[in-house]
């Protein structure tokens, strides 16, 4: 997790830990495993789902990952 104005704080979470955001703070939740797939919930403290995507540059360059399960296939394997 990177949090911050300039999301310059990381802390790093395993099986079992809860890490609190407060409201309006900007975070980023990531992968920091090379040969793992995240895993995690996402619990917020109501029913309204407040994202706002902020104009930060980003601490690491973002890698594109795409939902992939039997219901989604990735863009590369679409019938066409």
């Amino acid at each position: 997790m990177h949090w911050g104005e300039h999301l310059e704080f990381v802390a790093e979470a395993g099986p079992g830990d809860f890490i609190f955001v407060p409201p309006y703070v900007p975070h980023q939740e990531i992968n920091a495993s090379t040969d793992e797939p995240l895993e995690c919930v996402l619990v917020r403290s109501d029913n309204e789902a407040v994202v706002v995507n902020l104009n930060i540059d980003p601490v690491e360059t973002p890698e594109e990952v795409y939902w992939v399960d039997p219901i989604h296939k990735h863009p590369h394997d679409q019938d066409h």
